[in-house]
């Protein structure tokens, strides 16, 4: 599982770079607050339950099919995406990273590409990528409103990458359902103690310190 068997990385970002994972259910939480203690819940879990997905996504499945309410004007989606920004993005750029993913990025980028595949906001992703002092490391940070599917077949094909020799590593049946469509490998990351989402025939490490490993 050494990086230097692959010719290039892609991760997800929230779980697998940094531990933001925590911090992103709490903000939904929040933000449904007002609607009562049953709303609050089953939007934390629909959250847990859907990582990797485009918060703008969960915005509209919240307001139509928990909250039986009209579709989401542009604004209101608008207004929901500013408020939860402010209450994550701070927040994010002083997490912990995730055990091993540092030195991971700062050895592997010196021999392979690396990108970052999301479903956080594009230019949200960007800034905290760069507050965090990681861009320099990255070919391309990438996020939503694309899926997981497009974002790395966009990848796979600006940058002319052999699918099967491209590494995906994410959290989330997300990342592995887009790395599946793309047909490139993948490689799950599970938080001790979290319960594994994957399919039994998944690798799957509680850290990144394995890639450095032969």
């Amino acid at each position: 599982m050494l990086f230097l068997n692959w010719q290039a990385i892609i991760f997800d970002f929230d779980g697998v770079i940094v531990e933001s994972g925590d911090i992103k259910t709490q903000a939904f939480g929040e933000l449904y607050r007002s609607y009562g203690p049953e709303v609050e819940a089953a939007v934390m879990e629909y959250h847990k339950q859907n990582g990797g997905m485009s918060r703008y996504r969960k915005f509209h499945y919240f307001q139509e099919q928990l909250l039986h309410q009209p579709p989401l004007t542009p604004q209101e989606e608008q207004d929901l995406d500013q408020r939860f920004s402010e209450l994550v993005i701070e927040a994010v750029i002083n997490s912990e990273s995730v055990p091993g993913a540092e030195a991971l990025i700062h050895n592997a980028y010196k021999h392979i590409p690396l990108f970052i595949a999301s479903g956080t906001p594009e230019k949200e992703l960007q800034r905290i990528v760069e507050q965090r002092g990681l861009a320099s490391y990255f070919i391309d940070v990438r996020g939503s409103p694309q899926t997981k599917q497009a974002l790395i077949a966009e990848i796979l094909g600006a940058h002319a990458l052999t699918p099967e020799k491209v590494l995906m590593v994410g959290d989330a049946m997300a990342d592995y359902l887009g790395a599946k469509a793309n047909n490139t490998a993948f490689l799950g990351r599970v938080r001790p103690g979290d319960t594994n989402p994957f399919p039994a025939d998944v690798k799957v490490v509680s850290d990144l310190h394995p890639l450095l490993k032969c």
